[in-house]
């Protein structure tokens, strides 16, 4: 099993390099091995896919369930892991901090942070405050033994506030309070992506599900260099499961079963690898 620090340097490494990569979402232990055992290079939490399979919604996790859940992936894994730590459960720099400690000791090697309050206080942060905020995130990123990878987070896009260049003013602001990688989730073209490529110094990170048809290719040619897809593939999996339940309630049929994955299969891929 790759230590912290090892995971650490290699997820840093993972940002430098010229080629964009595609970071998943596991929303659990078995998930994460999976994709480990696929050949992906890092793995990053999911708020949504982790709170569904609490049956919640996204924004009811509580942080000591977060950390939790981001310990089991790191247990399992030897992948870098990022952590999707929302809003840093709470407005308060300090609140942050403290999140950022704990989810380090968790086992990660970097975390993001969104600029938004989250569902229980559905506002987007002053970018005085949200500047702050990052601050405390980077000092405290920076005391720890190892690079820790901290990606800032601007949400306005998603929350009502169609304003790119407001965006971009966002990540400028969280690139020089010390943020590692930039990230706007609701970027929805190429254009957009080019636009604020051109406009900071940090390494992007995209969600691709939000851009139709888009391909690892086209995300790497307008400057993107790492790509998720927040909680999109654990919906994914659920597509399957509630197909085959509407087939077996409403038509009483079993035909679904022909296409699960063999038993031998989802062993060899759990057990491969050095997780």
């Amino acid at each position: 099993m790759a230590s912290q620090g090892e995971r650490a340097l290699r997820f840093k490494a993972l940002h430098e390099r010229e080629r964009a990569f595609v970071i998943p979402n596991p929303w659990d232990a078995g998930s994460a091995r999976l994709l480990e055992s696929l050949g992906f290079e890092a793995l990053a939490t999911t708020s949504s896919g982790f709170a569904n399979t609490l049956g919640r919604l996204d924004g009811e996790v509580k942080l000591a369930e977060k950390v939790e859940h981001c310990r089991a992936l790191c247990a399992v894994t030897s992948l870098p892991v990022s952590a999707d730590l929302e809003n840093g459960f709470g407005s308060d720099p300090r609140e942050v901090a403290g999140a950022i400690v704990q989810a380090a000791a968790a086992g990660v090697v970097g975390a993001s942070l969104e600029d938004w309050g989250g569902a229980e206080s559905p506002v987007i942060y002053e970018i005085a405050q949200a500047v702050e905020r990052v601050e405390a995130a980077v000092e405290v990123a920076r005391s720890l033994p190892f690079p820790f990878t901290l990606t800032a987070r601007a949400e306005n896009l998603l929350h009502g506030h169609n304003d790119l260049r407001g965006t971009i003013r966002r990540l400028q602001a969280f690139e020089a309070a010390g943020a590692d990688v930039l990230y706007a989730p609701g970027l929805r073209t190429l254009e957009e992506v080019r636009a604020v490529v051109g406009e900071v110094g940090k390494p992007i990170n995209v969600l691709a599900p939000l851009i139709p048809g888009v391909t690892v290719v086209d995300l790497e040619e307008a400057g993107a260099r790492r790509i998720s897809l927040g909680g999109a593939l654990a919906r994914a999996s659920l597509a399957p499961l509630l197909q085959a339940s509407r087939e077996m309630l409403n038509q009483g049929g079993f035909s679904w079963a022909a296409k699960a994955v063999p038993g031998g299969e989802l062993a060899a891929l759990l057990t491969s690898g050095d997780g």
